[in-house]
């Protein structure tokens, strides 16, 4: 089969691979129908995440079901199914209390030795705690079919963002980055009954997105500029729940500068960068809370899914250009250069 792999830093192919096949018996074989590049994906092509030359990349798909092994039984050949971007057995004491990301038979797509979601197929370990399906009609409904796939990462992972912050009815809510994450996080937010969404981002084309997905108030400085112009927003006091969906030091000092005294951020935004920008005396005398981090996304799949179904919520936006699998590294350069928010992959 064909898949993307990476073979050093701006240095992404699509190559012959061998198929994906059952090794165990709690396995399933996921022709992909959709999938799409992440942001986290450009650390690895940016050189500031390691990977080895020739790893396999991408951890957002879904698809139909092609095979299973031998102790699968909730799943079969031609089922519709979302993947979250872990693989999780379901049944460890971490699953059971909902933190799949820490399972101890877990891993993520495209570690050494398995199967990218950018390619034509996926060998999916504990395929009945990871899988999660879809209606078969969706199939034939391209935006559908989009609005799910970003139930595999960036919808979920804004949701963990805005529980960890907090979100409440009533609240007032401020989002810094601008990225699918982001704005998945302001659509979160609205979900979960926010008064008033203020998204800090500097590029028109996004923060429109997230004025339709409820954004009351946009931001466009950065920096202390940007702290002065919440806090003004706010009435000086600054947001009860704040989303940081960026990941580096500045970015977390102006989610910090941002949150009123005794509120909460909720951090997704994967660190990278030489610090935090935390100042734990600063955090302490203000009370303020600081929860997140990789996002269980598989305990929020069925919930998130209802309201995709029933339209209660459309991520899809988020997704603004299309590629083959053959157009992948074209659309890594676009998501690298800013020219694209997320590539969606049609293998």
């Amino acid at each position: 089969m064909r898949a993307t792999v990476i073979h050093a830093p701006h240095d992404i192919r699509v190559e012959e691979v061998p198929d994906a096949r059952i090794q165990r018996p709690g396995d399933a074989v996921v022709r992909v129908v959709r999938a799409c590049i992440c942001g986290s994906d450009l650390w690895a092509y940016r050189g500031e995440a390691q990977r080895q030359p020739g790893q396999r990349i991408g951890h957002e798909f879904l698809g139909i079901v092609e095979e299973t092994g031998s102790e699968v039984s909730g799943f079969r050949r031609g089922d519709l199914v979302v993947a979250p971007f872990m693989w999780s057995d379901g049944t460890c004491d971490y699953c059971a209390e909902g933190l799949y990301t820490s399972c101890v038979h877990g891993g993520f797509w495209g570690s050494v030795g398995h199967d990218g979601g950018q390619g034509e197929a996926v060998r999916v370990p504990h395929a009945d705690g990871t899988l999660v399906a879809l209606p078969a009609d969706a199939a034939s409904d391209d935006r559908l079919l989009t609005a799910l796939l970003a139930l595999s990462d960036v919808m979920g992972t804004g949701h963990h963002a805005a529980l960890g912050a907090g979100v409440r009815p009533g609240a007032t809510v401020a989002v810094v980055g601008d990225g699918a994450v982001g704005l998945c996080g302001v659509l979160a937010a609205r979900r979960l009954g926010a008064e008033r969404i203020i998204a800090l981002g500097r590029h028109t084309v996004r923060t429109d997105i997230a004025r339709s997905f409820g954004a009351t108030d946009v931001v466009a400085e950065r920096g202390e500029a940007a702290v002065a112009a919440v806090r003004e927003l706010t009435g000086g006091a600054g947001a009860h729940a704040v989303i940081e969906a960026v990941g580096t030091e500045q970015s977390m000092r102006t989610a910090v500068g941002i949150t009123r005294d005794g509120g909460a951020i909720g951090y997704v935004g994967v660190p990278h960068g030489s610090g935090t920008g935390l100042d734990l005396g600063l955090m302490f005398d203000r009370n303020l809370t600081l929860r997140g981090g990789v996002a269980p996304v598989r305990a929020y799949l069925p919930e998130l899914l209802r309201d995709v179904l029933d339209g209660t919520i459309d991520p899809s936006p988020v997704f603004d250009r299309t590629v083959t699998l053959d157009e992948v590294p074209e659309g890594y350069r676009a998501m690298d250069d800013r020219s694209a928010l997320k590539v969606l992959i049609t293998p």
